[in-house]
């Protein structure tokens, strides 16, 4: 790539970038539909892409929600991306997927109609299954482009996560980029086979994903974090300038592991421990009862650590995944609550008077 390299000044970007066989020039932003398979009736689908590209150089980061078609809280917060206006000062090119599995999406399923999971297909395949060929195509139209990535998810069905990041930290820039991204709790964890984080590290691409709230529900606490993460991310990465206000955020809780505990017989769950708590081992988390309120069982954590996701679902069977604890022995754990990230809290961003009158979802 040809770029002005005159001592104290900004590189000019040169060449376009070729995304979906549209060639978005630096300076310029497209809205793009990638072709994904059709539908039953022949109807053509497409996978909306929104490209912004900066007159300068800089990292080439994309931003996809919706891999799995039920987790929705990334679609909002790339949604509130689009209005910034820090977006006037970019350098690098953001790429934005607000949804990645289309046909999941439509049909308020995690799953595509093959009933694959597209995260564990990866890197796909030109003519593999439905799965494998809508991986192939995000692969080669948006990580091969990219230099970093950020994939947005929430809790399954049922299921809710507090804000958190996972990452590999045997990836430097992986590691600065989750660190920075400004939620308590980051989750240092290696790949899963076929996941989108894997298949991008095999080309050299940094992939953080942001885990907040629960499929198919909104959540503004989750949102906003998310919108804040992913400025403050591209900050670190020099894409946006950095913030006039002073850094008060508290260093993230890492961990490195964590453990399901799991529902000792079936009945009704009383929950008595919120996400983002830090509990000790064999503190209640809950009791489970039959519906006359007898033999009830207590719940208790497994381990030290700090609840990160949790069933918002009362009707247990035995064996059921109800809490979700983030190992951390010791006596210094620290966890915030849900309530540090309160839709009445500041942006701090620079946002636009149209965002900050925005009425938040409740």
């Amino acid at each position: 790539m040809q770029q002005e390299t005159a001592p104290g000044l900004p590189r000019r970007e040169r060449e376009p970038i070729v995304i979906g066989g549209v060639a978005i020039k630096p300076g310029a932003q497209a809205a793009i539909d990638i072709p994904i398979a059709d539908l039953l009736t022949r109807t053509p689908m497409h996978m909306p892409v929104k490209v912004l590209r900066g007159r300068y150089a800089g990292p080439r980061l994309f931003v996809g929600a919706a891999l799995h078609g039920d987790e929705i809280n990334g679609v909002e917060i790339i949604r509130r991306l689009l209005r910034l206006s820090a977006f006037k000062a970019l350098r690098g090119t953001l790429i934005l997927i607000p949804i990645v599995n289309v046909l999941g999406f439509m049909a308020q399923s995690r799953y595509l109609p093959d009933r694959r999971d597209l995260n564990r297909v990866f890197p796909g395949s030109r003519s593999g299954s439905l799965a494998g060929r809508l991986a192939h195509t995000f692969m080669t139209e948006i990580v091969e482009k990219s230099t970093h990535g950020i994939d947005l998810h929430t809790g399954a069905i049922h299921r809710e996560n507090f804000p958190q990041i996972r990452a590999n930290f045997d990836d430097p820039d992986a590691a600065k980029m989750a660190l920075k991204f400004g939620v308590p709790v980051v989750i240092n964890t290696g790949f899963r086979d076929g996941s989108l984080r894997h298949a991008a590290s095999k080309l050299s691409v940094p992939v953080i994903v942001y885990e907040a709230g629960e499929a198919l529900r909104f959540n503004e606490s989750c949102v906003r974090a998310g919108v804040k993460g992913i400025v403050h991310v591209m900050r670190t990465l020099k894409m946006l300038p950095a913030s006039q206000r002073r850094n008060t955020r508290r260093e993230p809780l890492v961990i490195g592991s964590s453990i399901w505990v799991r529902a000792p017989g079936s009945g009704l769950l009383r929950t008595t421990m919120a996400l983002g708590s830090a509990v000790r081992k064999d503190e209640i988390l809950g009791f489970i009862s039959d519906p006359f309120g007898e033999n009830e069982v207590e719940l208790r954590s497994a381990a030290d650590g700090v609840v990160i996701g949790r069933t918002n679902l009362p009707l247990v069977h035995e064996g059921d995944a109800l809490f979700h604890v983030a190992r951390h022995e010791g006596k210094q754990v620290v966890a915030r609550s849900l309530e540090s990230f309160e839709p009445g809290a500041d942006y701090e961003l620079g946002l636009t008077s149209e965002l900050v009158d925005d009425r938040p979802i409740v």
